[in-house]
C-alpha cells in the first residue's frame, strides 16, 4: 500500500503527512476524540478560555517603530489578527485609537489563504518599508513580501519570496541579506537555510550573489546586519549543532573572518563592545572564566588579540543570568536567583563598568525585560518590563532612562485567586539531586485533589511563574492543583543544570519528573489516579516516558506535539538539529542510552497504561506528526485507552485563539473524564 512501510515498523505509513491512508486514519481518530470529549462541559470551557484570550481589555504588547508603537492583535472578530499602530502617548490612555496597518483576516479572505502572522522586519530608521512574513496554517516556513507601512499595502514588484524556512535583514533600502531554503542544495539536513545571499532589488533571486555558505551537516546558516553609524558590519553564523556554532565578521575585502570564541558561547556585539556569555569554563593563558559568566571587552581590541575581559556577571549556586541585551547606552541583565527574577543595569564608565539593580519591582514576581524600540537605529534607553506571577494578572511597565518605572497596562483578572496559594517544594530524584517545583492550588487541602504536573526539561528552557489565566478559571477555581516542575535539562540553574539532562542524562531528567510525582503523592497533595502529566514538544517526550516508564504513578497523560520515536527522529523534519540534546540513533553507542527513553519503542503488550490524549498538527513542520500518530496507533493496537487529535493547521503551536481555546478545552475535558472523575466513574474508553 505504501512505499514507506517496513516490516520492523507496521505504522511507518503514518509518517506520510498527506498520505491518503494516513489522513483517513487521522480523521477517524479525530471523530472518536470529538465524540468522547466534546460535550456540554467542553463547550463551556472552550467559551470561557476563548473569552479570556480575546477580551478587549487584555494587554496589547507593543514595539516602537519611528513615531508609532505597533501591536499585533487577535480577538473574536479578528481571528487571524490585525497589525495596528498608535502613538505611545495615546497607548497610555485606557482606550487607544488604533490605526489598522494590515488586516490579516481580510487578506486571507481576499487571497484564499490560511495566513498566520509571523512578524515584520522594517528598514530603519524610517520604518517605512518592511518584509512581512506570513505562514500558511502556522508552519515554520513563511512567505516573505515587501510591505509599505505608510501606504499600508504590499509593494508592487517589491521583494517577494515563496514559502520556505528562513529570514531576511536589510542591508540598505534596495538590498537584503537573505537566508532561505529556496534553491538547489540550499537546505541543511535539518531543513533550515544553508546559504546566505545578498539580494538586490529588481534582480531575480536566482541571481542573488552568495554571501556565506554553511555545511549540509550544520543545523543552519544565517546572516545579520549592524547598521549603527560608525560601526556598520555584517555577521554570519554557522550553527553546527543546536549548542555549538561559529560566527564570522565580513571584512572589507569581502572575506568572512571567524570570531575566535568558544563554540558553545553566546555573544553580542554592540558598538565597540563584545559581550560573551559562557556555557563552559573557558581557560585562557591569564585566567579561566567559569561557565555562566558574562564577559565584556572592546571588540576591536579583541580582534587585535586582547583577552583581558571584565566580568559583568559571575554565577553562584542557583543564581544564573537568564538574559542580557543592549539598549542605547547600557546593558540590561535579567538574573534568576533561585528562580526569583532580578533586573540589573550595567553601564560603561571611565575606568570600568557600574552595575546596579533596578529598584521598584516586586521581589516575588517573574520579570521579563525587552527593548521598546525595534532594531538598533534610534533605540533609546527606555525599555519594557512585564511583571507576572501565577495568581496575579500581568502588568506591563515602561522603564525610563532615569529608572522611573511607569505602569502602562494591567491585564484583567481571569479567575478568583481567593483561597489559592503558591508554594515551593523539592523532591529527591533517583541520584539524590533535589528537584524544585511550584505548587499552585488551595491553601487548605483536606484530601488528595486532581493535580496536573507540567514539565519540559530541555534546551535550557526555564519554566518560571506566569499568570495562569484560563487554567485558573477552568482548573484552579474548581479545586484542582497545578504543578510546574523545574527538572534538569532546563536552564533554571545554568549550564550544568541543562547539561545534566541531555543525551544519556535525558533519562535522568525524566526521573526528576517522576520523583516530583511521587513527592506529591507522599505529601498527600494527590493520588496516582488523580495525577496527570502534561507536556509539549520536548515536554511531550517527557510525558511520553511517564506513560512507558512510570505508568503506575499517573492517572492520565496529556501529550502535545511530541517527539516519541527516537529511533527515526533524525529522519523527520528538523530532527537532525537536536542531536546535541538527545544523541544520534545511528550511532550504536548513542542508541544504547537513547532506546531507554524512546517512548514509541518501549510500549509493551500486557502492561496497563493510564489513559492518554495525544495531540499534534498536520502543519507542524518542526516536530513531525508521525511521532504522535504512530504512538497512538500502537496504543490502540495494544488495547490501551488513548485519544488522538490532529487539526489541519496550527504548526508547532495553535494557529489562532479559536484553535488554542479548542485544544485547551479538549485537554481539560480529558482531565475531567480521567483524573477528576468521581470514584464510581469508569475509566475513559474509546
Amino acid at each position: 500500500m505504501n512505499a514507506l512501510r517496513e516490516p520492523t515498523d507496521p505504522y511507518l505509513w503514518l509518517e506520510e503527512v498527506e498520505g491518503e491512508d494516513a489522513l483517513a486514519w487521522v480523521r477517524a481518530r479525530n471523530e472518536e476524540t470529538r465524540r468522547a470529549l466534546c460535550d456540554e462541559a467542553f463547550e463551556a470551557d472552550r467559551a470561557a478560555i476563548h473569552d479570556i484570550s480575546t477580551r478587549p481589555t487584555n494587554i496589547p504588547f507593543i514595539t516602537r517603530r519611528g513615531a508609532h508603537v505597533y501591536n499585533f492583535w487577535q480577538d473574536k472578530e479578528h481571528v487571524r489578527g490585525l497589525w495596528r499602530r498608535t502613538t505611545l502617548d495615546d497607548y497610555r490612555s485606557p482606550e487607544p485609537a488604533w490605526e489598522v496597518v494590515l488586516d490579516l483576516d481580510a487578506l486571507a479572505k481576499e487571497e484564499g489563504e490560511d495566513w498566520v502572522w509571523r512578524g515584520c522586519t522594517t528598514f530603519e530608521p524610517e520604518h517605512r518599508l518592511g518584509i512581512v512574513s506570513l505562514s500558511r496554517g502556522g508552519a515554520d516556513a513563511v512567505v516573505m513580501r515587501e510591505f509599505d507601512l505608510v501606504e499600508k499595502r504590499f509593494v508592487a514588484n517589491g521583494f517577494f519570496l515563496p514559502e520556505a524556512k528562513g529570514g531576511a535583514s536589510w542591508i540598505d533600502a534596495d538590498t537584503l541579506l537573505v537566508a532561505t531554503t529556496l534553491g538547489e542544495n540550499a537546505a541543511t539536513a535539518s531543513g533550515y537555510p544553508r546559504l546566505v545571499r545578498r539580494w538586490r532589488r529588481a534582480t531575480p533571486f536566482e541571481e542573488a550573489s552568495l554571501a556565506f555558505e554553511g555545511q549540509a551537516s550544520d543545523v543552519w546558516a544565517s546572516g545579520s546586519v549592524d547598521r549603527e553609524p560608525g560601526f556598520e558590519r555584517i555577521f554570519f553564523r554557522r550553527q553546527i549543532t543546536f549548542e555549538e556554532g561559529e560566527s564570522y565578521l565580513l571584512k572589507d575585502d569581502g572575506a568572512p573572518v571567524r570570531i575566535d570564541l568558544p563554540l558553545d558561547a553566546a555573544f553580542d556585539v554592540e558598538r565597540d563592545w563584545l559581550f560573551v556569555k559562557l556555557k563552559s569554563d573557558w581557560a585562557l593563558p591569564e585566567h579561566t572564566y567559569p561557565a555562566d559568566a558574562l564577559l565584556v571587552i572592546s571588540f576591536s581590541a579583541y580582534l587585535a588579540g586582547d583577552r583581558d575581559f571584565t566580568v559583568l556577571f559571575e554565577p553562584a549556586p542557583r543564581r544564573v543570568l537568564a538574559n542580557f541585551w543592549w539598549s542605547r547606552s547600557r546593558l540590561i541583565l535579567t538574573v534568576l536567583d533561585n528562580l526569583a527574577s532580578r533586573i540589573e543595569l550595567a553601564s560603561p564608565r571611565e575606568g570600568g563598568w557600574t552595575i546596579a539593580p533596578l529598584e521598584g519591582l516586586p521581589a516575588e514576581a517573574s520579570l521579563n525585560a525587552w527593548a521598546l524600540d525595534a532594531g538598533q537605529l534610534g533605540r533609546t534607553d527606555e525599555f519594557l518590563v512585564s511583571v507576572s506571577s501565577f495568581l496575579e494578572p500581568t502588568k506591563l511597565a515602561l522603564v525610563q532612562p532615569d529608572k522611573v518605572i511607569e505602569t502602562l497596562k494591567e491585564a484583567p483578572s481571569a479567575f478568583n485567586p481567593a483561597g489559592l496559594a503558591v508554594t515551593r517544594h523539592e523532591a529527591l530524584s533517583a541520584d539524590g539531586e533535589r528537584i524544585p517545583y511550584f505548587q499552585i492550588g488551595p491553601k487548605q487541602a483536606d484530601a488528595p485533589r486532581p493535580t496536573v504536573l507540567v514539565g519540559y526539561g530541555g534546551f535550557s528552557v526555564s519554566l518560571t511563574p506566569s499568570y495562569l489565566g484560563a487554567i485558573g478559571k477552568v482548573w484552579l477555581e474548581r479545586g484542582g492543583v497545578w504543578v510546574v516542575a523545574n527538572i534538569r535539562g532546563g536552564g533554571e540553574f545554568g549550564a550544568a543544570w541543562h547539561k545534566a539532562g541531555v543525551r544519556a542524562g535525558k533519562k535522568l531528567s525524566h526521573d526528576d519528573f517522576a520523583a516530583i510525582a511521587a513527592d506529591l503523592v507522599a505529601r498527600g497533595v494527590t493520588a496516582p489516579r488523580q495525577l496527570a502529566a502534561y507536556g509539549g514538544s520536548n515536554g511531550g517526550l517527557l510525558v511520553g516516558n511517564m506513560l512507558t516508564r512510570y505508568p503506575e504513578r499517573f492517572g492520565a497523560i496529556w501529550c502535545v506535539v511530541p517527539l516519541l520515536d527516537m529511533r527515526r527522529y533524525t529522519k523527520l523534519l528538523a530532527g537532525p538539529s537536536w542531536i546535541a540534546e538527545y544523541g544520534d540513533p545511528d550511532k550504536s553507542e548513542d542508541w544504547a542510552f537513547m532506546q531507554g527513553f524512546s517512548a514509541y519503542h518501549n510500549l509493551e503488550a500486557g502492561r496497563a497504561y493510564p489513559p492518554a490524549l495525544i495531540v499534534t498538527s498536520r502543519r507542524d513542520d518542526r516536530v513531525h506528526p508521525g511521532h504522535a500518530r504512530k504512538t497512538a496507533a500502537r496504543l490502540i493496537a495494544l488495547g490501551q485507552p488513548v485519544l488522538f487529535y490532529e487539526p489541519d493547521d496550527g504548526g508547532h503551536g495553535a494557529a489562532n485563539k479559536d484553535q488554542a481555546a479548542f485544544l485547551s478545552a479538549l485537554g481539560f475535558s480529558f482531565l475531567r473524564k480521567t483524573i477528576a472523575a468521581g470514584s464510581d466513574d469508569k475509566a475513559l474508553t474509546v
